[in-house]
C-alpha cells in the first residue's frame, strides 16, 4: 500500500510490524505510569508528597512538636485579647469575678482582668433621655385623667444620669424600664390631682418639679443608681376623637372665667366706692359731732364768764346783753330811725361810704 513504502511497511502512525508499538506522537499506549517520562503529565501522588516534606521543613520539630505550640499560641493571644479591655470616656465599667460585683469602679483607660473567670460590665454616664407618651397615632401610653374629669394625652422627657454603675446594674433589674414606669406613674399622679389647664397653660413648671421629686424619691428607695437631673413636658393633646368637644369645653371654660372676673372686677369697684362712701360719712359725723361738742362747750365757757361778770356788776352786764342781743336781731334789717323831737331821722348807711362805686353802664 502507499503508505508501506514510506514508513517502512509500518501503520500510519510510524508503527512497523512489530518491532516497538509507537504512536503518531512517539509513545505507545501502554507505557508504564509513574515514570515522569519527558511529555507526560505530572504524577498527583509525587506533587502531595513533595508538599507535605515543604511543610514539614518550614514547621520547628515536625507535625508531631510544632502544630501544639500554634495552637497553644493561638490560644494564648485569644486569651490575652479577651482580658484586655478599654473603658471610654463617657463610661465607667463594673468587673465581676464568678459573677459577683467587685468594689472598684473602671474609670476609663485601659484595664486588665482574667478571663473567663472575671467579666466587665460598662454604662454610660452622661446624660441620657428617656421619652415618655404617645409617639404614634392611636397610642393610649399618654392618657391620663386630671381632677376636672378631662382625659389628656401628655408627651413628657425625663432627663438622667447614672451615678451609681454597680447599683444601677445590679441593684434593680432593667432600670430603664423601671425608671419608665416609675416617671409614668408619677405624672399621671401630679396629673390627677391638678385640673387640665395647668398642663395646657403656664403652670407647668410645679408639675414637672413635683414628678422631678416623686421619681427620684422613689428611685432612691429601689437604690437604682440613678440621679433625674430634669423632668419636661414636650406636648399636651386632647385625644383626637374628643378635641373638638374638648375645645369647646376649654372655650367655655374660659368665657366662665371672663365672667367670673368682670363679676369679681364690678364687686370690688363696688364695694370700694361703699367703703369709701361709709368713711366720709363716718367721717363728717365725727366732725359734725366735733363741732357740735365743741360749739356747745364754747357757749358753756361763755355762759359761765358772762355769769360771773353778772355776779359782779348785774347792771351793766345786763345793758350789755340786751345791746349785744339787739345787735344780733337788727343788723340784717331793715331800720327807721325815729326820734321823739324830730320826727323820722333818715338813716345813713356809714357801711356803704367806703365801699367803690360801681362802674356805669355803657349804652350801646
Amino acid at each position: 500500500m502507499p503508505w508501506s513504502n514510506q514508513n517502512g511497511g509500518g501503520g500510519p502512525w510510524g508503527g512497523g510490524g512489530g518491532n516497538n508499538n509507537q504512536g503518531p506522537w512517539g509513545q505507545g499506549p501502554n507505557r508504564p505510569r509513574g515514570g515522569g517520562g519527558k511529555g507526560g503529565p505530572p504524577d498527583l501522588e509525587d506533587i502531595i508528597r513533595r508538599g507535605q516534606d515543604q511543610l514539614r521543613g518550614l514547621i520547628p520539630g515536625g507535625f508531631n512538636g510544632g502544630v501544639v505550640a500554634i495552637i497553644v499560641a493561638i490560644i494564648a493571644i485569644f486569651w490575652l485579647f479577651q482580658c484586655i479591655y478599654v473603658v471610654q470616656p463617657d463610661e465607667r465599667g463594673v468587673e465581676l469575678r464568678f459573677g459577683n460585683p467587685k468594689q472598684e469602679i473602671s474609670m476609663p483607660g485601659l484595664h486588665f482582668h482574667f478571663w473567663p473567670l472575671e467579666t466587665v460590665e460598662t454604662v454610660k454616664v452622661t446624660v441620657q433621655q428617656l421619652n415618655i407618651g404617645a409617639t404614634t397615632a392611636g397610642s393610649s401610653s399618654g392618657l391620663m385623667l386630671s381632677s376636672d374629669k378631662s382625659v389628656i394625652n401628655v408627651q413628657f422627657a425625663v432627663f438622667y444620669t447614672i451615678s451609681d454603675p454597680k447599683a444601677y446594674l445590679f441593684g434593680v433589674e432593667n432600670a430603664a424600664e423601671t425608671l419608665q414606669q416609675v416617671s409614668d406613674s408619677a405624672m399621671r399622679e401630679v396629673v390627677g390631682r391638678r385640673p387640665a389647664l395647668d398642663a395646657f397653660r403656664s403652670n407647668r413648671q410645679p408639675i414637672e418639679t413635683q414628678v422631678l421629686n416623686i421619681v427620684q424619691d422613689t428611685m432612691n428607695r429601689y437604690g437604682a443608681g440613678i440621679t433625674v437631673t430634669g423632668v419636661t413636658i414636650q406636648n399636651v393633646a386632647p385625644p383626637r376623637e374628643v378635641a373638638d368637644s374638648f375645645e369647646e369645653v376649654q372655650r367655655a371654660g374660659r368665657d366662665r372665667d371672663s365672667t367670673i372676673e368682670d363679676a369679681n372686677r364690678y364687686t370690688n369697684q363696688k364695694l370700694g366706692q361703699a367703703r369709701g362712701d361709709a368713711a366720709r360719712i363716718r367721717e363728717d359725723a365725727a366732725a359734725y359731732k366735733n363741732r357740735v361738742v365743741n360749739e356747745a362747750e364754747g357757749e358753756a365757757q361763755r355762759f359761765n364768764a358772762i355769769n360771773d361778770e353778772y355776779s359782779k356788776a348785774p347792771d351793766v352786764t345786763r345793758k350789755r346783753l340786751f345791746l349785744e342781743t339787739m345787735e344780733q336781731v337788727l343788723k340784717n334789717s331793715k331800720k327807721v330811725v325815729i326820734d321823739d323831737k324830730q320826727g323820722v331821722v333818715p338813716y345813713l348807711p356809714l357801711n356803704e361810704i367806703n365801699r367803690p362805686a360801681a362802674p356805669a353802664r355803657q349804652g350801646g
